[in-house]
């Protein structure tokens, strides 16, 4: 059973429709990148499995839940973490304390001792930065800051919007190195929305390519980054 299932999803705002019929899925410990240009739908999606928008019809599982029924707040608590565009970071609190904020949920504040050190232990530089004010980390210190922040709920599900976004390229490698690490080790279900379509591609197990609302190719991410018809429209090749 897919860790995330979304099957016919149409949403919109108001008059505008923005989602058309679109279906993926997410297996556990599964890098999964949804690629496409800007105003897509990528985010608004994302948006949807947190539950802050919205469908018109179709429906949405994680495990054996209904989704659609859920509240943003029954959703967290289900396993769901989402890393917002631009990150997210509380730029006025110290890392320790955005961390701390991360593990909200009852059973995560339980362990909030081990969490932290499990935090600390897979990004070394948070720990040397921990009473530092969060807003003065570089763009890919905050980055490692709002992963290690969602992996404080013990997440069974990440999904994360563009997360190579205002980042150097060497900077870019890293991130995406640590987000193989996480589910790799973690066996942690990942959905990246991302226009870097070559880094999200390289990292994923599969992908699928929005377009204009609609899943227009999907497939084993290496079959999709070689791709004759996506490298031509998304990359110039």
């Amino acid at each position: 059973m897919p860790k995330l299932d979304i099957q016919h999803i149409r949403a919109g705002y108001g008059d505008l429709k923005v989602l058309f019929d679109v279906s993926l899925h997410v297996d556990e410990g599964e890098i999964v990148s949804l690629v496409g240009s800007n105003g897509a739908g990528k985010t608004t999606l994302l948006r949807i499995i947190s539950g802050f928008e919205p469908v018109t019809s179709g429906s949405m599982r994680f495990g054996d839940r209904d989704l659609i029924s859920c509240q943003p707040y029954e959703r967290a608590a289900l396993g769901i973490s989402h890393i917002p565009q631009g990150r997210g970071t509380l730029t006025k609190f110290t890392v320790q304390e955005n961390l701390i904020m991360g593990a909200y949920e009852k059973k995560a504040r339980e362990h909030l001792k081990d969490r932290l050190d499990e935090a600390f232990a897979m990004f070394p530089k948070l720990r040397e930065r921990r009473k530092q004010i969060a807003g003065s980390l570089s763009g890919g210190e905050q980055q490692m800051l709002a992963i290690a922040r969602a992996l404080m709920m013990n997440p069974k599900l990440i999904i994360m919007d563009e997360p190579s976004l205002g980042l150097a390229p060497i900077i870019v490698e890293e991130v995406f190195e640590i987000i193989r690490t996480v589910a790799s080790n973690h066996s942690i279900a990942i959905l990246i929305v991302e226009q870097n379509l070559v880094q999200a591609l390289s990292v994923a197990h599969r992908g699928y390519v929005l377009e204009n609302g609609r899943i227009a190719m999907e497939g084993k991410a290496q079959d999709l980054l070689h791709d004759p018809d996506i490298n031509a429209k998304y990359l110039g090749i």
